[in-house]
């Protein structure tokens, strides 16, 4: 007999464990919820297979949200990328081998009017103050890897000297062929012994009745082979220190004016940088540009653009590098897989990805204070020195069967000498 309340063992072979679960009514499965409290409570997990290796794929990436632009500056890149696809695009390896571009493509340019818009009208310009469009045609210039052509030197560097210091009568000689790019204008501040300090300049313009005389030697100047207009800076009154710098113009042609060599440089192989030398040069007393004495004031005053200008060309470029990295590592292979798709390769690219859209936030929005007219030159500053990213450029790294000799000089200059430093990436 067996009392009440006792567990009954029947004899024989024990049941196993899973024949007893199998005789338990079925569970309908639950779909996985995270622990936890509040806005946690309740939330579904997805499910993960562990032993599934991780997607081969890039993840998609979102671009930076931009407001600096209206309608109007987006009519005007497509524009740009057509001028620069169609007459400057083709013809990089040939300005890259020669160092220097083609007079032709200045002149499109000017027909198209992406030529000192501020010009006013009277003088073939548009009067149009806006920077915005010197940042479209920068973005678009590193976009499309157009090399050598210096839209920007002519539209934000020197523009401003012509548009602003010149008198009635320089405006009617020089604005017209500066508008149409007939013209084009070197500005030439650096000196072998001096480099761009202005304070050490020892190039002399002695007043010599209704004439100038002047005697120095530039180097790194821009543009130096094609201009026919060279803006130089020179002490007028040598005892009195930075107050005694005044601006001339040199025109082509003018006896004792010589180009030296076309400088080799590492990168902007296209673009011209020459030396420059003033030997007993007669400048015209109606080529001072603005007021005797007053050049170091004048170079001051447009200084916070100017910054912000080689910010904006930078965090282009470095905008550029990231696209070919981005490219590189989803198109090259390894272990079966894009190089990118890596965890560790993909950190990487979110972190650079990361860095630029913040640079790129606070350029636009100095960008816009410019348009203000409210940028101020510790902001300037602040663009131009920032360390934007560091940036692989992974085309000069041993596993790129191709070297692009053209995109690399294009692009490591651009980033570092701007502050923007570049490495190789490892492959």
């Amino acid at each position: 007999m067996v009392r009440p309340g006792a567990v009954r063992v029947s004899a024989g072979r024990p049941r196993s464990r899973t024949a007893s679960a199998r005789r338990r009514p079925a569970q309908k499965a639950q779909p996985a919820a995270v622990a936890g409290r509040g806005w946690r409570a309740g939330r579904e997990l997805p499910h993960r297979d562990p032993r599934a290796r991780p997607s081969a794929r890039l993840p998609k990436e979102e671009p930076c949200r931009r407001t600096v632009f209206t309608e109007e500056h987006e009519q005007f890149r497509q524009m740009v990328r057509a001028y620069l696809e169609k007459e400057c695009v083709p013809h990089t390896a040939e300005w890259f081998a020669a160092g220097v571009v083609s007079r032709e493509a200045w002149r499109k340019a000017g027909e198209l009017g992406l030529l000192a818009w501020e010009v006013p009208e009277e003088y073939g310009g548009l009067g149009i103050k806006d920077f915005r469009y010197s940042v479209v045609i920068a973005e678009e210039i590193a976009a499309t890897g157009t090399q050598g052509i210096t839209l920007g030197l002519h539209n934000d560097v020197v523009a401003p000297y012509l548009i602003d210091l010149t008198t009635p009568g320089q405006r009617r000689r020089w604005l017209p062929g500066f508008v149409s790019g007939e013209l084009l204008v070197a500005i030439a501040m650096s000196e072998p012994g001096a480099g761009s300090d202005l304070r050490r300049i020892t190039t002399t313009a002695r007043r010599d009745g209704d004439d100038y005389i002047l005697n120095g030697t530039k180097t790194f100047i821009s543009n130096g082979i094609l201009a026919d207009l060279v803006i130089v800076v020179a002490r007028t009154e040598p005892e009195a220190g930075h107050r005694g710098m005044s601006l001339l113009v040199v025109e082509e042609g003018f006896a004792g004016f010589e180009r030296g060599r076309k400088l080799d440089k590492i990168g902007h192989r296209a673009q011209d940088t020459a030396e420059l030398f003033f030997n007993d040069v007669r400048v015209p007393a109606g080529n001072l540009l603005g007021e005797p004495g007053k050049g170091f004031y004048h170079l001051m005053r447009n200084l916070p653009q100017e910054r912000l200008g080689i910010a904006v060309v930078a965090i282009a470029q470095a905008e550029r590098a990231f696209g070919v990295t981005k490219e590189y590592a989803r198109d090259r292979h390894a272990f079966g897989r894009p190089i990118g798709a890596f965890q560790v390769n993909r950190f990487a690219l979110a972190e650079m990805k990361t860095k630029l859209d913040v640079a790129r936030v606070y350029i636009d929005r100095c960008v816009q204070a410019a348009v203000d007219g409210e940028l101020t030159a510790e902001e300037a500053a602040e663009a131009k020195c920032a360390q934007v990213v560091e940036l692989p450029l992974v085309a000069v790294s041993k596993g790129v069967p191709k070297l692009d000799k053209i995109l690399v000089v294009s692009l490591i200059p651009a980033t570092v000498s701007r502050r923007v430093p570049a490495c190789v990436a490892p492959c």
